[in-house]
């Protein structure tokens, strides 16, 4: 299985190629990819130099343009295919059924992978964009159990890419409608759950912060409480009288314990989500999965989940906890 690791920056991309990872994807500097936080993804040029670099490696660089342009500015996501295949990636990732059908028309030599935001979870749904776009691949969603994973290996038309481990999202992808309701700024379309500009953190008297959302209160954290990046999903809100985390604890999806089932169902390609995490991030986790990984295909059914490893991805999950997610559920 291949192991697929984000990078926000060019040290980012640099650390998984070091530790690892067998393709890196990254973004631009705009709000073709859903991680346009400011300050992050890539340039022309640092893009280029780490394409050198995954090429010296013998590592593939995939360009997310997952998300969906408004009409009136589909240029931009046409340019911005253009860009990826002058740059040089190795594929693309993207959602919208006119930027893949664009891509395929004037690029065909340049893979299309379905991105997750395109929420295909149906052999049915695979095989028409498989038909229409000739897909090369399909990243799952994020809400499907291991059984219908398995199912959709054995009758997809395409190679299929899971989630492995990282921030979980509650919604199903690309279709979120939390953050648009808050703030009017959709992420499937500005590529970003809680655009910069709406964010205000407050400092209080008594040692505590607050940060608002679009003037929304998300969050309360006392002194000393280590405090996450605001989002609707993941804030604690006065419920019947109650403060919690009414609709999804901060908490980070770990699959590590379900390699060898994912192996033999018969997935192609494992990711790592966090393009808005750090390089230390990126190193940590990509060796934790190389090592992993590579000690399945050697022993195969011998294979035993290290407690080690888990411990060095706890380090990193939200929250300090992780989860198995939809994979593991008792209704299907």
């Amino acid at each position: 299985m291949q192991l697929v690791c984000p990078a926000g920056n060019l040290p980012a991309l640099m650390a998984a190629i070091d530790n690892g990872a067998d393709a890196v994807y990254v973004g631009f500097r705009d709000q073709t990819n859903a991680r346009a936080f400011p300050g992050l993804n890539f340039s022309d040029d640092d893009l280029r130099r780490g394409i050198a670099c995954a090429r010296q490696h013998r590592r593939k660089v995939y360009l997310a343009l997952n998300t969906y342009p408004e009409s009136a500015r589909m240029s931009e996501w046409h340019a911005a295919v253009d860009r990826a295949a002058d740059i040089g990636a190795s594929a693309i990732i993207a959602a919208d059924m006119a930027v893949l059908d664009y891509a395929a028309r004037r690029h065909p030599d340049l893979p299309r992978h379905l991105s997750v935001q395109g929420s295909a979870t149906t052999q049915a749904a695979l095989r028409y964009y498989h038909e229409r776009f000739g897909i090369a691949r399909a990243v799952l969603p994020r809400v499907l159990s291991l059984q219908q994973v398995e199912r959709l290996c054995a009758a997809t038309p395409v190679p299929l890419e899971v989630f492995a481990f990282g921030s979980l999202c509650i919604m199903v992808e690309g279709r979120c409608q939390l953050s648009s309701y808050v703030t009017g700024a959709s992420p499937n379309r500005h590529g970003v759950c809680s655009p910069a500009r709406f964010v205000k953190w407050e400092e209080q008297t008594d040692g505590s912060r607050t940060v608002r959302l679009n003037g929304v209160l998300m969050d309360r954290y006392a002194e000393g409480e280590a405090a996450g990046y605001p989002t609707v999903c993941k804030g604690r809100f006065d419920v019947g009288g109650e403060v919690f985390h009414a609709l999804e604890e901060p908490t980070s999806l770990n699959t590590l314990g379900l390699l060898p089932q994912l192996a033999r169902a018969g997935v192609v390609a494992l990711k790592i989500e966090g393009r808005q995490r750090g390089a230390a991030y990126v190193a940590s986790v990509a060796r934790v999965w190389r090592r992993a990984i590579d000690e399945l295909q050697a022993s195969n059914e011998k294979w035993s989940l290290r407690p080690e490893w888990q411990t060095e991805l706890s380090a990193h999950a939200e929250g300090h906890q992780t989860t198995l997610g939809p994979y593991h559920r008792s209704w299907h």
